[in-house]
Parts: C-alpha cells; structure tokens; sequence
C-alpha cells in the first residue's frame, strides 16, 4: 500500500525477459534506498513492483508481460523518461495523499496542461473502466501520485486536476506534453462501494439482520446519505 507522494524519479532499462533495472536519479533516492531490501514493494509510476535484488542506486524487479500490457512500463515513452518511485508505506507513518495500492485499472491520456497563476491545471481522458470511480472533489492517482479531481465531464470521461509547483517540479509531470499515456489509479473506497451497491454481499446470509443487500442508492438518499 502507498499514500501517492512520489519520493524519487527513476529511469527502467530492460534486462531480458521479464526483469527491469530502476535506477534512482536524484538526491531523494536515498529516501527509497536507506532501507530499501529483498522482497519489498515499490511503487513505480503508480505500478506495484517486488524488489528481487538490491542495487547501489537501484533494484532489479519483475514487470510481468500482463502488468506491461496493462500499463505504461513497457512503452517506448516510459524508457525515454523519469518514473516516479514511492516505497511502501510503513505502520505509523503518515497518509499525506490517500491509499493507493500500486494496481492500476487502466491507461489515461493528458489531454492539455496549463499554467496559472498558483497551480498547473491538467486534464485527462480516461477508459469507462476507469471514469466510473471519478468523482469532483475526490482522489485519483495519475503515475502514482495522489491528486484531487477539481473537475470531471462524465460524458466525455475527462477529468481536470490542479497540480501545486512542488508536485510539478518533483514529478514526471513536468515531462508530459498532449497525448502523453498515463497509469490511473481509482480510489479503492469507491471500487468497494460500487461492488455492495451493485450486488450486495454473496456470503450474507438472507435472514442476517446485518444483511446490506437493502443498502442501494434510493436507500441512502431516502435516509440522507446522498
């Protein structure tokens, strides 16, 4: 599990097979490397990799040819530039973002990215798969890091984000220009959510009095939830 703070950039070099070389490139890398051992996770551009051997500025891990199909690791796009890194996150740490789980439902694409006065405003397009857990206001993770949808258009399933300078300029989202492939990442609350509304829950039993199988839309409105 991660929070969607970035802590480091890296580069991926393809070994063979299936194994990928993560080098750290900047000074933050030694906030992934101080501890970093055999068997741990580290989340790379939002994607949940194990680490499998330790290297001085680096790890070596497995990117499966079904987590490449599904993200951005394994484009051309990805080799050429920075990935973020964020290790796992430790108990008693603290939740800067929100709870990212390093698996990503799909592919988004930047549309346009403009600058104001305070802040980068960036908007996206992603996959129905996807735009169903986008809510205004709630989290998403884009590469990774944790951000706030500021606004979503359902019908044409974009959403637009505001980015502050210090998560621009330490993040692989200063590299991004129109078109550019992105890893998202929706809000895990939401995805349990829409699973006990859509079909209840298969293992209550009908006469349990905890039983949510009542629990549906027209439900929380009626009583003030919605």
């Amino acid at each position: 599990m991660f929070t969607g703070l970035i802590q480091a950039l890296g580069t991926m070099e393809p070994l063979g097979g299936d194994s990928w070389q993560i080098t750290c490139v900047n000074h933050s890398g030694e906030v992934i490397m101080q501890d970093l051992a055999y068997g741990d996770s580290v989340a790379v551009d939002g994607v949940c990799l194990t680490v499998e051997q330790v290297l001085k500025e680096g790890f070596i891990a497995t990117a499966s040819p079904e987590t490449l199909r599904r993200t951005t690791l394994g484009g051309e796009q990805t080799q050429r530039k920075y990935v973020n890194l964020e290790a796992s996150l430790k108990v008693g740490s603290k939740v800067g973002g929100h709870f990212v789980m390093g698996h990503v439902d799909g592919i988004g694409r930047l549309l346009v990215a403009q600058q104001t006065a305070s802040s980068w405003e960036m908007t996206f397009i992603a996959s129905e798969a996807i735009a169903r857990y986008i809510v205004p206001k709630g989290s998403i993770a884009v590469n990774g890091i944790s951000l706030t949808v500021a606004d979503y258009e359902p019908e044409l399933s974009q959403f637009k984000v505001a980015v502050i300078p210090l998560t621009y300029s330490e993040t692989n989202l200063r590299y991004l220009v129109s078109g550019s492939l992105v890893n998202l990442e929706g809000d895990i609350l939401g995805k349990y959510v829409e699973k006990f509304l859509s079909s209840g829950n298969p293992h209550t039993r009908a006469n349990d009095d905890n039983s949510i199988d009542g629990i549906t839309p027209a439900f929380l409105a009626e009583h003030g939830y919605l």
